[in-house]
């Protein structure tokens, strides 16, 4: 028995339906506040922003003007803290800071330590002012320490010497990138 020819006794007299000479009208759909809410999230822009960095209307603690900012995430050796501490690591990339506002600093620190970690670069010094004229004062300053500690890849910062700024000015350690972590197990690698 062949399952074709079963099949084709069975509809061997069915015919296609006849198109109808009318015109099919739906209903329009009811406007409701719901349905325009849901067509304007629909065509929305997804934000392109990806700086997670505190913002200027969240709450930060505010350090003083002449304060030293420190800061060592656990892992990094006192050797390596103390050589950032006294300056004695090539300054690699440098980013000021002053004449900014609060949300042009967060954009620019957040694009430093991008661009940073981008080309491989080690350490940078940030330079946010000391902000003993502006009010409330130090806010830069105060923003700078804040976003420092919120990014990962910021091993450790200190305040610059005094040649470089002073407590105006941070030196910054990044995290190795994966290539230059391969690049010294070669470079160290038994022979």
């Amino acid at each position: 028995m062949d399952n074709l020819s079963d099949f084709l006794k069975e509809v061997g007299d069915v015919q296609p339906l006849k198109k109808q000479n009318k015109a099919e009208i739906k209903k329009e759909q009811e406007v409701t506040p719901g349905l325009l809410v849901r067509k304007q999230a629909a065509v929305a822009e997804t934000p392109t922003d990806l700086n997670f960095l505190t913002s200027e209307t969240d709450f930060i603690d505010l350090v003083l003007p002449q304060d030293p900012l420190s800061y060592k995430k656990d892992g990094v050796q006192e050797g390596v803290f103390k050589k950032l501490r006294q300056g004695k690591y090539t300054m690699d990339a440098r980013l000021d800071l002053h004449h900014h506002t609060v949300e042009m600093a967060r954009t620019a620190v957040f694009q430093f330590i991008a661009d940073c970690l981008k080309y491989d670069i080690r350490t940078g010094i940030i330079v946010h002012g000391k902000g003993e004229r502006e009010e409330p004062r130090a806010l830069l300053k105060s923003y700078t320490n804040n976003w420092l500690r919120e990014i990962p890849e910021v091993l450790a910062f200190h305040s610059a010497l005094r040649q470089n700024g002073g407590v105006g000015a941070v030196y910054v350690l990044l995290k190795k990138s994966e290539s230059e972590k391969d690049k010294n197990r070669l470079k160290n690698r038994p022979r």
